[in-house]
């Protein structure tokens, strides 16, 4: 007979990074740290956060770029830790997750400790740190969540990766190099692939190249089957004249939201456009996506984002990994609650 586990935890007092209001822009950011009372439902895990990411759209709801983020709030979508409460066979076990909620409409990730749904979380490998762990989270779902939407890319097809070098980017040519697709990269200078891949990536700079020559050239005319482009409307009509025959591009992001747009290259391309916001995936919906990555995670053929111990930062320095990531900082920033 296993021994029975100890009595439910239930509630705990949580040391939280706080949002107090709106902040006008990122240098006016500030965040306190407060002690908060975190209790569990019937189907809930409460965790100790091990470490959280901050994120880009961590930085836009604190300074109110989206109008749905509620105030006073824990920020924070990422995470990984320890259950220590939850329903029988849970406690004791690693996991990570992320949420396009949390932190966003309820309270997030930046604390000791995190209350979560028990359908939300994913098992975190043994191989894997808690850093490297906590920095999977928006990166690869929002990766798998467009190609998913757009279509698992297929053993011979070309995928064309616009900013291949930022983390949306790096966790798409990971996911399409897995299942088979060739990848081409666009970069705006000289540089290479900084990434994992699990096949050679051919890398256009665009300060050297032509986009939709070169990928016309090297795909034999054809084109890129899928193009993710993870900038936006600098890149767009180099996107849509990359697109094969049926092609399908994926948009996560702008700068200026309005582009011009040739319906009838359009239609006749046969194209479709996927657009990808996973502020509107749930925390059990996002856990879903995690799932259908963590195979690649357990065998290796997916990486973890490397994390530089410069880039880590304990609770109190909340507002200087801000900073870093409204600074367009390339490093995975992480917040890790006992540093």
């Amino acid at each position: 007979m296993p021994a029975p586990e100890k009595s439910d935890v239930r509630s705990i007092q949580a040391r939280c990074v706080r949002l107090p209001a709106k902040a006008a822009d990122a240098a006016s950011i500030s965040p306190v740290v407060e002690s908060l009372t975190l209790s569990r439902g019937d189907d809930d895990l409460l965790i100790e956060v091990r470490a959280a990411a901050v994120n880009p759209s961590d930085v836009k709801a604190a300074t109110g770029l989206m109008p749905y983020a509620v105030f006073p709030r824990t920020p924070g979508r990422d995470y990984a830790g320890v259950v220590i409460d939850g329903p029988d066979g849970w406690r004791g076990r690693e996991v990570f997750g992320s949420s396009g909620d949390l932190g966003i409409r309820r309270d997030g990730t930046h604390a000791t400790h995190l209350v979560v749904e028990a359908d939300a979380v994913v098992e975190k490998p043994g191989s894997i740190s808690w850093e490297e762990a906590a920095g999977i989270g928006v990166p690869f779902v929002t990766a798998m969540e467009g190609l998913r939407r757009a279509g698992i890319p297929k053993a011979g097809e070309t995928v064309l990766v616009m900013g291949v070098n930022g983390k949306v980017g790096q966790a798409a040519t990971q996911i399409a190099s897995w299942h088979g697709a060739r990848v081409i990269g666009v970069v705006r200078r000289a540089e290479p692939y900084e990434g994992h891949s699990n096949s050679s990536v051919e890398v256009i700079d665009t300060s050297a190249a032509d986009v939709a020559a070169r990928v016309r050239e090297i795909t034999g005319g054809k084109g890129a089957d899928i193009v993710f482009n993870t900038v936006g409307d600098p890149y767009f009509e180099a996107a849509h004249k990359s697109l094969a025959l049926r092609g399908r591009q994926i948009l996560i992001a702008a700068i200026d939201r309005i582009v011009p747009f040739n319906i009838l290259e359009f239609y006749r391309g046969q194209h479709t456009y996927v657009g990808i916001d996973t502020l509107g995936l749930s925390s059990v919906a996002t856990g879903a996506v995690l799932r259908e990555l963590g195979p690649g995670f357990a065998d290796g053929r997916l990486r973890p984002f490397p994390i530089r111990p410069n880039a880590v930062y304990p609770l109190e320095q909340a507002k200087a990994a801000f900073m870093a990531v409204a600074g367009s900082s390339r490093d995975r920033v992480i917040l890790r609650p006992s540093a």
